[in-house]
């Protein structure tokens, strides 16, 4: 990032607003989405890497929130962004009341390969989602390199009665995707990589080895819209643009990268706000007919107080800000 736009820890600090939104369902482990809220000369922006992420990898997504809080963003090519509906690890029986939370969506992601739970766990609730969407619904699982080879290879097996749009992410390394892709290259059944691309080093490396079919990227964890931008372009892939279970303002940021890209040839996971029970606008960023529109969001002043972490997570925050904000470029 430029030096010259870099603000320093006190510009930061003087807007930054931590809030704890509760969620309408366990995910990730987490029953609250914590975050900090800051305010740019182009607008409300987000930084809220997930709490287990060390600072060297939290430091990209301040660079992330940083970025489109102070600088302008790639003019829009789309003012509204089709999106997907995501399902986590809930029993099955949980599905449609969680699926009716996602207005007109035509696209499921489904989380499987929870840890604790079973195949049979996955091939329920995929099948309450493919029940609930229909033959005309899309349906795409998502395993978080929950799998190795031989354990993906079955699922794919087992989950392939419900006709599934890809699988994203079902092994940890590049080497067990290429073999996975080979063992399946018969099966019309696409792979999708994301923890290969956001939490790599080289997030080129998958698409090099050809070892998935389409990337999905998500805007804070790859450094901001423009670097997103870079690493699709260079992959040479289609790509799917989702969300870490942002704010609205979050969301916001990802809807900017989407609406920016010349091809969008999937729906985009960037409706969780569904999953969250509060936010931070008073016109949250939900699915409508299936699409979210593009643009900045309007924080509201009486739901940042009413949302506000407690004293001692907002000093973890505000810490955790500023060792962030060293590490990208030291303050003399």
């Amino acid at each position: 990032m430029d030096a010259v736009t870099l603000p320093t820890i006190g510009e930061l600090r003087a807007t930054a607003r931590v809030v704890s939104l509760p969620l309408v369902t366990r995910f990730r482990g987490v029953d609250h989405r914590e975050a900090i809220l800051l305010e740019g000369p182009e607008g409300w922006t987000e930084f809220s890497p997930f709490l287990e992420y060390d600072d060297a990898e939290s430091s990209t997504w301040l660079a992330a929130a940083i970025d489109f809080g102070w600088n302008p963003q790639p003019a829009p090519l789309r003012d509204e962004v089709f999106v997907n509906a995501t399902v986590p690890a809930v029993a099955a029986h949980e599905v449609p009341a969680l699926l009716s939370r996602f207005e007109g969506c035509r696209t499921a992601k489904v989380k499987v390969a929870e840890r604790g739970q079973s195949l049979a766990d996955d091939i329920a609730r995929v099948r309450a989602v493919r029940a609930a969407m229909g033959a005309e619904g899309r349906v795409r699982i998502d395993a978080n390199a929950g799998w190795n080879v031989d354990e993906a290879e079955r699922a794919a097996h087992a989950l392939a009665e419900f006709d599934l749009e890809y699988i994203e992410q079902p092994c940890a390394t590049i080497d067990e995707l290429s073999e996975l892709r080979e063992r399946i290259a018969d099966w019309d059944l696409p792979i999708a990589a994301d923890e290969s691309v956001r939490k790599a080093t080289d997030p080129l490396a998958v698409a090099r080895a050809g070892a998935a079919d389409l990337i999905v990227v998500k805007a804070q964890p790859l450094g901001g819209v423009a670097r997103a931008r870079t690493i699709v372009a260079d992959a040479g892939l289609p790509a799917v643009v989702s969300s870490a279970l942002d704010t609205s303002v979050g969301l916001s940021m990802g809807l900017a990268l989407a609406a920016s890209l010349p091809d969008l040839p999937y729906d985009c996971g960037l409706g969780t706000a569904s999953l969250l029970a509060a936010d931070v606008t008073r016109a949250p960023l939900l699915p409508q007919g299936g699409v979210l529109p593009v643009g900045r969001v309007t924080v509201d002043s009486e739901l940042l107080r009413e949302r506000s972490a407690s004293p001692d997570r907002t000093a973890w925050w505000l810490a955790r800000l500023e060792r962030c904000r060293a590490l990208l470029q030291p303050e003399d």
